[in-house]
């Protein structure tokens, strides 16, 4: 959920997703087909405050907002473990392997590699999130690596605490499904038949866990747990995953501690890296955003990256990038 528009953009220096990381593989082969270097400055899409504000408030948004909060709320009525155990289930699947391994660290920075068959079932989970199909996601985040806590960005704490965390879904011309706009971003992703039809249907995945968690709680406990499971398993579970997302956007950039002296603000916060999985350590990731692995030391736990070693372990995960630093004079990638 974004509210993008095209308008002109101002030139910048490199972005960092340009920048290569210091592994053992060619970091031209790993760069998302310099996606950011190619898009000349008047063709850019301009997210941010100062692009998206004019436009309105996008009332479509801000309803499904709303609803799935207030299903969250009603979620709370009725406990059970049992709910608990499916909510947590699915959460896991949409947001640390759909968002994280796969949105964020595969297709987005192409950390590692897997069958493409996998990468579509991964695709799939991600879109449970209710955070959009992939080109959508990757091209909003490659821009918002490309200018990072600028004009331009699309939720920079710079504009409010707020604005980065939820404002700046409720204004604007959402491009969920434009995908020809969002394409000079995403290339790599908008010549893949499968994920231009998913970032076109994004919405059916989660429709269709919803009537199966209906269908199957009705049938194993009644009308009533049809609908609690619908509420735990889909609208408390979205609402978490929201925020827990949200927070990167906006409480990584504004807390933590600086490892490195990134061109942004990016910051390490552990307890956001607790909820999300290990995407909190996010100047570690803005250093190398490249490289699989976002916990850089042994005490900073990253589920996420453990996803991706055990996707290794199973051979079905291959070139994981790993980023190599100096601890005495920690540098970003390119330095």
């Amino acid at each position: 959920m974004s509210s993008p528009v095209i308008a002109p953009s101002p030139e910048r220096a490199t972005s960092v997703l340009d920048a290569p990381i210091p592994t053992t593989h060619n970091a031209h082969e790993l760069n998302p087909l310099h996606a950011l270097h190619a898009v000349p400055a008047r063709q850019q899409i301009r997210m941010g405050k100062a692009a998206t504000l004019p436009e309105g408030l996008n009332r479509t948004t801000l309803a499904i907002i709303v609803v799935f909060h207030l299903g969250a709320l009603a979620a709370l009525f009725f406990f059970t473990w049992q709910r608990l155990l499916v909510m947590g289930v699915i959460y896991v699947l949409a947001i640390n392997v759909g968002i994280g391994m796969c949105y964020h660290r595969l297709l987005t920075h192409r950390g590692y590699r897997v069958p493409k068959w996998l990468e579509y079932v991964m695709s799939v989970f991600a879109t449970l999130s209710l955070e959009g199909g992939p080109i959508f996601w990757v091209s909003t985040h490659r821009l918002h690596h490309q200018l990072s806590d600028q004009e331009g960005d699309p939720h920079t704490p710079h504009e409010g605490g707020w604005w980065a965390h939820a404002g700046w879904l409720l204004f604007g011309q959402s491009l969920h499904s434009q995908t020809a706009a969002l394409a000079r971003y995403s290339p790599d992703l908008s010549r893949d038949r499968f994920h231009a039809w998913l970032s076109k249907y994004h919405w059916l995945p989660i429709v269709a866990s919803g009537v199966l968690l209906f269908a199957g709680g009705w049938i194993w406990g009644g009308l009533v747990n049809g609908i609690a499971m619908v509420l735990w398993g889909g609208l408390l579970r979205v609402t978490l995953g929201l925020h827990a997302t949200w927070l990167v956007n906006s409480a990584t950039h504004m807390w933590g501690r600086r490892r490195f002296q990134t061109r942004d603000d990016s910051r390490n916060n552990w307890w956001v890296a607790l909820l999300t999985g290990g995407e909190g350590w996010h100047n570690n990731h803005h250093a190398h955003p490249v490289s699989a692995r976002h916990g850089l030391t042994w005490w900073e736990i990253d589920p996420n990256f453990w996803g991706i070693w055990l996707l290794a372990k199973l051979g079905l995960a291959r070139k994981i990038q790993v980023a190599k630093f100096d601890r005495n004079n920690p540098k970003p990638a390119g330095l």
